[in-house]
């Protein structure tokens, strides 16, 4: 019993830690998420900072890895046109350390 009680929790925690690994794909209705690419910091619901190793990616933080292939990412993600038809609005920062979210009401769209 403990043991499924631990190897639950691990998967749960190896999950989150890896939940910001990302797919751009070519068509919305394959995306999990559609996401508009604000031109201003004060727009955005999350400051995003593209890193650029798969470990960097961690948990709910704005650290964001894009991957190669679909099946290597936890989210398939959709760029829009038009602000007023995504999900979340992101800013892209210059620095690791601005990363983050200013909408937290948004943020289990990630999880």
């Amino acid at each position: 019993m403990n043991q499924l009680f631990l190897t639950v929790i691990f998967l749960i925690v190896i999950q989150s830690a890896a939940a910001q690994k990302l797919f751009s794909v070519q068509y919305e209705n394959q995306a999990d998420l559609k996401i508009f690419v604000v031109d201003y910091l004060n727009q955005a619901d999350l400051k995003v900072y593209k890193v650029g190793y798969r470990n960097q990616a961690q948990e709910n933080k704005g650290l964001w890895f894009f991957t190669t292939y679909a099946n290597q990412s936890d989210f398939t993600v959709f760029f829009v046109e038009y602000q007023n038809q995504a999900d979340l609005t992101i800013f892209f920062v210059d620095y690791v350390n601005q990363a983050g979210w200013l909408n937290r009401s948004k943020q289990h769209l990630l999880y």
